[in-house]
């Protein structure tokens, strides 16, 4: 099992309130239709008022395919492309980070 993880900021001319409405609601159903994926974890950023560092990022996927040809048939496909150019409509244009993982568990308690 292999993770595509992707950190991005929100374009600087959204509210944080348009930047997460555009992302789950009209940006989420193209990530979901590419084919391939087993798991998909969209994380927000919070704050917390004793926190003194600002954030980097706005938001963070992580994406699980079973093996890198899984990846890679995802990447040629129609729903990658259509997922790509939408990006344009809520993520600030340079702010991305992406790499991809092999996850090691190291601390599991069971506990949420």
């Amino acid at each position: 099992m292999i993770k595509l993880v992707y950190c991005f900021r929100k374009r600087s001319d959204m509210s944080g309130a348009a930047f997460l409405h555009y992302w789950q609601n009209v940006h989420t159903p193209l990530g979901t239709a590419m084919p391939g994926i087993r798991r998909l974890i969209q994380s927000r950023t919070v704050r917390h008022d004793s926190d003194p560092f600002p954030p980097a990022y706005d938001g963070m996927v992580e994406i699980w395919f079973d093996d890198w040809d899984a990846l890679g048939r995802a990447r040629v496909s129609r729903e990658w492309a259509l997922s790509t150019d939408d990006e344009a409509n809520f993520i600030e244009p340079g702010s991305a980070a992406y790499f991809i993982t092999e996850e090691r568990t190291v601390l599991d308690s069971g506990k949420n």
